[in-house]
């Protein structure tokens, strides 16, 4: 019976040390983290669109009530 790329791939890791099983994961992580940052880029047009589109205003408004008072208190700005 024939198996999968991935049944292979962790029938292989199976056989890897615990150690080398780690640094597997880290290289994996690191990896997965760089292709996850490059996708998540945002563009200043995007950004533009945002800014304009009403919705996202009304929301930023409602923010802005929402933590009115917490300006008040005399603690907005310190940083």
């Amino acid at each position: 019976m024939a198996t999968s790329g991935f049944e292979q791939i962790e029938a292989d890791i199976e056989r890897l040390s615990l150690p080398e099983q780690l640094r597997l994961m880290e290289r994996l992580a690191h990896m997965i983290g760089q292709r996850a940052h490059a996708g998540a880029t945002v563009r200043e047009g995007d950004l533009v669109a945002m800014a304009n589109d009403p919705a996202i205003q009304r929301e930023l408004s409602e923010i802005e009530k929402e933590f009115a008072v917490t300006e008040a208190d005399g603690l907005a700005g310190i940083p």
